[in-house]
């Protein structure tokens, strides 16, 4: 789930799996530092739980749209490391679209209203 600093309330289908692909276009990450990707990129309004972020890698992963690889931490720590496919980048690019289209009309909807002719 991601979390507001004032209400919970759930994204609309799809878009945590965009804002995932979008950080991985960007780079290559492990789960942990995608958290902090998306809250540090949302200004903290945005807060992605593990119990939704790992079921959505795992549908990403099974789409093809993203693979994985395990690699070692600074830490010394197995990590598993994601990287966008090109599959995924053509699938984000059109959800972004998408969005951009859903958000035009929820904007003027929300807007002031017109004057008719």
């Amino acid at each position: 789930m991601v979390q507001g600093k004032e209400t919970s309330r759930d994204l609309f289908p799809g878009a945590l799996e965009m804002m995932i692909l979008e950080s991985l276009r960007r780079q290559p990450a492990h789960g942990y530092a995608l958290v902090q990707h998306i809250q540090q990129r949302s200004n903290n309004l945005l807060q992605v739980e593990e119990g939704s972020l790992y079921p959505a890698l795992q549908r990403l992963l099974k789409d093809k749209l993203v693979k994985a690889e395990w690699a070692i931490s600074s830490t010394n720590r197995r990590i598993r490391m994601y990287t966008i496919t090109a599959a995924g980048v053509r699938r984000l690019e059109r959800e972004k679209l998408s969005f951009e289209r859903m958000f035009e009309g929820i904007a003027l909807v929300l807007g002031p209203a017109r004057q008719q002719s």
